[in-house]
């Protein structure tokens, strides 16, 4: 029986293939289509200089929580604490741990180091 099937096979193997050929091709196109799609509706990542000020850092370690509420809190990217000498980012779990009336805000790594703080040992990235 199945060298039966063989034999009526062997006549159709060129247009077999050719058949795979094209099935393989379209499946190939419809998954490319499907990703495309799926990427379409994503919406980019973009990394932005927002400029290097401080909000805060003139005041000093002695800064108010009134003194750093004004222009520039967009530029809240580090964070410290006016009575201690470690800097965080905002999303670090040390910076969670400062009450709000003795937070200090920075812009860049500079300019907290220029207010006298270093960086916090367990904030990943400073």
């Amino acid at each position: 029986m199945i060298a039966n099937i063989k034999e009526k096979i062997k006549p159709m193997e060129n247009e077999l293939i050719l058949g795979a050929i094209i099935i393989l091709v379209a499946l190939t196109g419809f998954g490319l289509g499907r990703l495309s799609k799926i990427r379409e509706g994503k919406i980019p990542i973009t990394v932005e200089n927002m400029g290097a000020t401080a909000v805060g850092a003139q005041e000093g370690l002695g800064a108010s929580s009134s003194s750093i509420a004004g222009v520039g809190n967009n530029d809240k990217t580090l964070v410290a604490s006016k009575n201690g000498t470690k800097y965080h980012y905002t999303w670090c779990p040390g910076a969670a741990t400062i009450k709000e009336e003795n937070k200090v805000f920075f812009a860049s790594k500079e300019e907290a180091e220029r207010a006298g703080y270093k960086p916090a040992s367990n904030c990943k990235g400073l």
